[in-house]
């Protein structure tokens, strides 16, 4: 059973319609990307997820069971940190956890042993602005994970980092999802990283959004730093060409 699947979503948001008939699923455990271009409600569909938005039609399953309004089900990763510049980091982290009505201390013991996997051990009492970029997202990361929900909402976290930054930030997303297998559903308008994190990749069309075609990432595990094999090219010039030369808006 899948841990959740979308069948037949369909939004119209200030009269313009955003999603047209989206069906998607997510096994347990799996890593999913959802590529399209920039506009093409990609994000809308978080925003369906996290219920601060309602569909106009279809229905969104988790465990084969529809989402309740009451579920905490998702954990969600904006594109940019959005840490509070006044909080340290440990109190960032804990943010989300304390939300849930979890005691400051007890989510502090609960996160700390976790910072030397995130490379965060030792800037606990840092603030945001005295960490790298990097190191900030590790930070956002953290924060999501944290809160152990089922399913990891990541849209586009490293969009807003530099080449470098960001291919750091890839690694590490893999390691860390290939040692704990999290369920994770990465938006994002890059090829390349789709291919380099992803199990599947589902393709969006242009606004309203359909889904022109549907991927499966075969390659073994770890695939960055140069240890994709030359087919990896192929698929990467296969779904630009699909986002390219898309018939029908």
């Amino acid at each position: 059973m899948s841990a959740l699947m979308l069948a037949n979503l369909a939004v119209t948001l200030g009269g313009t319609p955003v999603l047209d008939n989206i069906s998607l699923s997510v096994a347990r455990g799996e890593f999913v990307s959802i590529l399209g271009p920039s506009g093409a409600g990609k994000s809308t569909l978080f925003r369906l997820l996290t219920g601060a938005i309602r569909p106009d039609a279809g229905t969104i399953l988790v465990d084969g069971a529809p989402l309740s309004q009451t579920q905490r089900i998702f954990a969600f990763m904006p594109q940019r940190d959005a840490l509070m510049p006044w909080r340290r980091i440990i109190d960032n982290v804990t943010l989300g956890l304390e939300v849930q009505g979890v005691d400051r201390e007890a989510a502090r013991r609960h996160v700390l042993p976790m910072f030397p996997a995130f490379g965060l051990e030792g800037f606990e009492r840092h603030y945001p602005a005295q960490l790298s970029g990097g190191m900030r997202q590790r930070a956002a990361l953290l924060r999501t994970i944290v809160q152990d929900r089922p399913i990891q909402l990541l849209d586009e976290p490293f969009g807003a980092l530099d080449a470098l930054t960001r291919a750091e930030m890839q690694r590490f997303i893999e390691r860390s999802w290939s040692q704990a297998r999290w369920t994770i559903v990465l938006v994002t308008h890059d090829v390349r990283e789709a291919v380099a994190l992803s199990d599947r990749i589902y393709v969006f069309s242009r606004r309203p959004a359909r889904i022109l075609t549907e991927f499966h990432v075969p390659w073994p595990r770890p695939r960055l730093g140069g240890s994709l094999p030359p087919e990896a090219s192929r698929l990467e010039a296969e779904l630009l060409d699909t986002l390219l030369n898309q018939t029908g808006d």
